[in-house]
């Protein structure tokens, strides 16, 4: 199993803070999907979500928070 480190994941997002929040939201996104139960899956959706991120094939956009008005 490949380590990804910060260093990398910050290449592709910014900082490491963002590359993991974006790296999560994408395993939680992935984990959502109906899957085949019957197909055994040789890695962790964490893993392959900075697989993604630390290759450049997960592409993501900030959008700005907004206020809540009271």
């Amino acid at each position: 199993m490949r380590i990804y480190t910060p260093t990398e994941l910050a290449r592709r997002a910014g900082n490491k803070y963002l590359g993991v929040l974006v790296a999560a939201k994408f395993a939680r996104f992935v984990n959502d999907f109906p899957r085949d139960r019957t197909v055994e899956f040789e890695k962790k959706l964490t893993t392959r979500a900075l697989e993604e991120l630390a290759s450049g094939r997960l592409t993501y956009r900030l959008v700005r928070r907004r206020r809540h008005e009271a």
